[in-house]
């Protein structure tokens, strides 16, 4: 199942498909790839088709507890590897700029971030893992991530829902897909080949260093002459 094929990977994988790409969104690191928003919201458009793949009160239960689950996961993962999952080769692809960008929300919002960075592409993946690794209070981060997940998720379903019989969203479905998945696709794409580039420039800079001087030997001490 491909993700980026949004249309084609509910259709394969449905309602379990779709909970488990919500889960890994923020369970696991490499969700932040994922186009999740797009994905929700043709979710919701199909569910208004005469043949919904499943109906509209189910996704918003379903999908939701998937969001809730992943964040339980990434929360674990924080607090039990600590500031150390910072450090890991996974992270170190995704660069500084995004984690800087999660702990000024942190610093910004506090615990109201759990709930925001929902609807923040990479954010959402990195809040669950800043918040076990801080040592914010569990219960909190419980509480505003059911909010955050109910909110987020049944409610851009439910907007796709409705705007999905909309005929000019109806008849031009795939023109919206495309636009929506290349919001995440473009972005994340540019990203990484930055980071790529930049660690490629810094270890050619580094191998072009010349390495310390060898100190001149001590001259050999002339023999006395007789």
């Amino acid at each position: 199942m491909n993700p980026f094929d949004v249309d084609t990977f509910l259709a394969t994988g449905g309602l379990i498909g779709l909970c488990l790409l919500v889960f890994v969104e923020t369970g696991l690191l490499i969700g932040f790839v994922f186009p999740g928003d797009s994905v929700l919201f043709t979710a919701g458009v199909f569910a208004a088709q005469p043949d919904p793949f499943a109906p509209l009160w189910l996704l918003c239960i379903a999908v939701p507890a998937a969001a809730i689950m992943g964040d339980q996961v990434g929360y674990a993962i924080g607090r039990r590897l600590g500031s150390s999952v910072v450090e890991s080769r996974l992270m170190r692809l995704v660069g500084p700029e995004p984690l800087a960008k999660t702990h000024r929300y942190f610093e910004r919002f506090g615990a109201l971030t759990v709930f925001f960075a929902r609807f923040i592409g990479i954010v959402r993946t990195l809040t669950p893992l800043v918040a076990g690794f801080t040592g914010m209070s569990y219960r909190i981060f419980t509480m505003f991530s059911v909010l955050g997940s109910f909110a987020w998720a049944a409610g851009i379903i439910t907007l796709g829902y409705f705007l999905g019989q909309v005929s000019i969203i109806r008849d031009h479905l795939d023109v919206f897909i495309i636009a929506s998945v290349l919001t995440v696709v473009v972005p994340t794409a540019l990203h990484l080949a930055r980071r790529w580039r930049n660690g490629r420039r810094t270890s050619q800079d580094g191998a072009a260093e010349p390495g310390p001087e060898e100190p001149d030997p001590e001259p050999a001490a002339e023999k006395p002459t007789s």
